[in-house]
């Protein structure tokens, strides 16, 4: 009985679609390499530099009276802004997402205006939005609080429209069988079943908005952000230290806080 050896498998060979890609990736990235003026060579002779601002930032200025406490009043006004950004635009967000959301929308107009509506929000940064607002209501929180409601409530409502289209189907068409409208199946099926992400979604971007809250700040939003700003223009690098520490341990207070509250509610 003679065993026969099977042949080796035949080596594939990238397919010319795949190197195409390939060469059109690299040479994106030569590209974007020679338009930013990524120069390593840079950084290394930028050490000095690099060594005179550190030893002008370090130590931080801890003065109580005339850096630390207006740094943490700051602090809180940052914070102030993210949550207010956050909690007005939630009526915002939810309208939307509910029309453009197929499993709730009234129709195919609506779904494509309110998609249009929150791609237009989402893709305007919220910095431009806050330099709109410090030209209309002039420098300060309120025009960081305003960007963030028109920013997050484009970004809030997509995120929420997506997360209701991938909701149980079993609950919206059990309800639809007994005659129920598009609103008594989004309050009565959509809206429960989603809710948990729904919340999940909500502290994420209130976690995002605090950070952007910092940015800003330094375009005249107020805030720690403008306080950092200002350290800079003054050449007050152990004041910017103090202030970036102060937002460093704001940043960690609201993850924690966030992640607690996640873990309630999934549990």
């Amino acid at each position: 009985m003679t065993v026969t050896t099977p042949a080796p498998p035949r080596r594939r060979w990238p397919s010319p679609l795949a190197l195409g890609i390939a060469a059109a990736v690299v040479a994106l990235h030569v590209f974007a390499w020679n338009a930013t003026g990524f120069s390593p060579a840079a950084l290394v002779q930028g050490a000095d530099g690099i060594a005179g601002f550190s030893a002008e930032a370090l130590p931080p200025d801890l003065t109580w009276d005339t850096v630390l406490r207006p740094s943490l009043e700051a602090a809180l006004v940052t914070l102030g802004i993210g949550l207010l950004g956050t909690t007005f635009s939630v009526p915002f967000a939810l309208v939307l997402a509910l029309l453009a959301a197929r499993a709730t929308t009234s129709g195919p107009a609506a779904y494509q205006v309110a998609r249009s509506v929150l791609s237009f929000l989402r893709s305007v940064p919220d910095v431009v939005f806050a330099l709109i607002f410090v030209t209309a209501v002039g420098l300060g929180p309120f025009a960081g609080v305003l960007a963030l409601v028109f920013h997050n409530t484009g970004v809030l409502g997509k995120l929420w429209a997506e997360a209701m289209e991938e909701t149980d189907l079993g609950p919206r068409d059990a309800l639809r069988v007994h005659g129920a409208s598009r609103v008594q199946v989004a309050a009565h099926a959509v809206l429960p079943t989603a809710l948990p992400q729904l919340v999940g979604l909500l502290l994420y971007r209130f976690d995002v908005n605090v950070r952007s809250s910092l940015v800003l700040g330094l375009v005249g939003a107020g805030g720690i952000g403008f306080l950092i700003n200002q350290s800079i223009k003054l050449f007050r690098f152990d004041e910017m230290v103090t202030h970036i520490l102060v937002v460093l341990v704001l940043v960690i207070v609201v993850d924690q806080l966030s992640a607690l509250i996640r873990r309630r509610i999934g549990a």
